[in-house]
């Protein structure tokens, strides 16, 4: 059996700065983080199952079958997140909380990512990414 490092709950004092994306706003390094860093924690209010699905909010995340957190408040810097189909950082739920971590080295003036899922860009991105990767695919169809 290989021992694996324990995961430490509680992110670094990163700086990290909300600026233009290619989709929209996003979530940026403003000093290097290391790998497997824990960056943020995604915050937010705990809602029912009733206004789950009646939300308009892109910003729910489902943490199990009984809790989901609405991250809409500005407050909460991880929702500026963006997604990425070549992600730098990586969601790890545990205690019923939803931490973010960092995948491998990020540089200063990084944007982070990581991947929602296909259903989610099948479904709030029209099936059109719009991440690093994606988005210089798609301008040359234009």
């Amino acid at each position: 059996m290989t021992d694996t490092p324990r995961r430490r709950y509680k992110p670094g004092e990163f700086d990290l700065a909300v600026k233009r994306a290619s989709a929209g706003l996003g979530l940026f390094a403003a000093m290097p983080i290391p790998k497997g860093a824990c960056v943020i924690e995604y915050v937010g209010r705990q809602i029912s199952r009733e206004e789950m699905y009646s939300s308009n909010s892109r910003y729910l995340f489902e943490i199990n079958s009984r809790k989901t957190i609405d991250g809409a408040p500005r407050w909460n810097k991880a929702r500026y997140i963006n997604h990425s189909c070549r992600p730098n950082c990586e969601i790890e739920i545990a205690r019923g909380r939803v931490w973010i971590f960092a995948r491998r080295n990020i540089k200063p003036g990084e944007e982070l990512g990581y991947d929602y899922g296909e259903a989610y860009v099948n479904e709030y991105l029209s099936g059109k990414c719009l991440c690093a990767k994606c988005a210089p695919k798609a301008e040359k169809a234009a």
